[in-house]
């Protein structure tokens, strides 16, 4: 004997929300309204507290001076951007590929990893601004791989030490499980090792991601390369030179949204990737 719901309609799932509507929705939570709301008041309070001081632009300027200066020398500051981008899309790169790369080889062996993993963390303990005219020097024909190796170097560590953590991190049950079974070592790698370390290996890209842009910009910082080829670093030390503090204001504006750029797509990616298995990334209820 069946039992038939009173409530047909109840019981039928909830169909999922087109992807306009779910854009909608996501620019209208409070996960977005409330930082643009604290935003506006601090630019407000920024821009009384320059005109009630009366501080001249060379010490602070507003925010509307600012966004003039922006958009006035958009021409010249945009290329400077998209060189900056450049190297750290290129040490972002080199950084998940060696770190993915290493991470691997220190799981399969504990005599490997205990005999180079330390080197890895004098690496990234070394200032870089203390190295970075070393490796300008070294390869000063060629001043772009220098600078990538400056930003490589800031963000290489995360990713090596999330993704070794993530790959020895996987159920050493289900390890037994394989091995009992007979899988060889390829395949507890591929089939359990990589999937159980994703969440540590995002995790590091996210982390990775703006040290590659941090490492970009320290390493334009010691270069101080100037001509077409000049980051967006160097638009902010000419500017600091020639005391047009509302151009370089404008210049780290640039800098700081192409960081939150950065994080935002990683953190996408991992909601991606992550979506529908993971706790990290599944629906809370408050």
């Amino acid at each position: 004997m069946t039992v038939q719901s009173p409530h047909p309609k109840a019981a039928s799932t909830q169909q999922p929300l087109p992807p306009r509507t779910q854009g909608l929705a996501l620019l209208s939570s409070a996960e977005v309204i409330a930082p643009v709301i604290v935003g506006m008041v601090m630019l407000a309070g920024w821009e009384l507290l320059v005109r009630l001081l009366a501080l001249p632009p060379y010490l602070l300027p507003g925010p509307l001076l600012v966004g003039q200066t922006l958009i006035q020398d958009w021409p010249t500051l945009f290329p400077s951007l998209l060189i900056t981008l450049k190297i750290t899309v290129l040490a972002f790169g080199a950084a998940t590929i060696s770190g993915v790369l290493i991470a691997v080889l220190f799981t399969q062996s504990k005599w490997i990893e205990r005999s180079f993993f330390p080197y890895a963390v004098i690496l990234q303990t070394t200032p870089i601004v203390a190295i970075a005219p070393l490796i300008i020097i070294w390869l000063k024909s060629n001043t772009l791989a220098a600078l990538v190796v400056c930003a490589w170097i800031v963000a290489f560590f995360p990713i090596l030490s999330n993704t070794t953590l993530g790959l020895n991190s996987a159920d050493p049950n289900l390890r037994n499980l394989f091995k009992l079974y007979g899988a060889s070592r390829w395949q507890i790698l591929w089939q359990l090792q990589l999937p159980s370390a994703l969440p540590y290996f995002l995790g590091g890209l996210r982390i990775s991601g703006g040290l590659a842009l941090i490492g970009a910009v320290v390493a334009e910082f010691v270069a101080g390369t100037g001509g077409s080829r000049a980051g967006i670093a160097y638009q902010i030390l000419m500017a600091s030179y020639n005391l047009q503090i509302p151009r370089m204001f404008a210049a780290l504006i640039m800098t700081t949204a192409l960081g939150v750029m950065i994080f935002v797509g990683l953190t996408l990616l991992s909601d991606r990737l992550l979506n529908h298995w993971h706790e990290s990334a599944l629906p809370r209820e408050e």
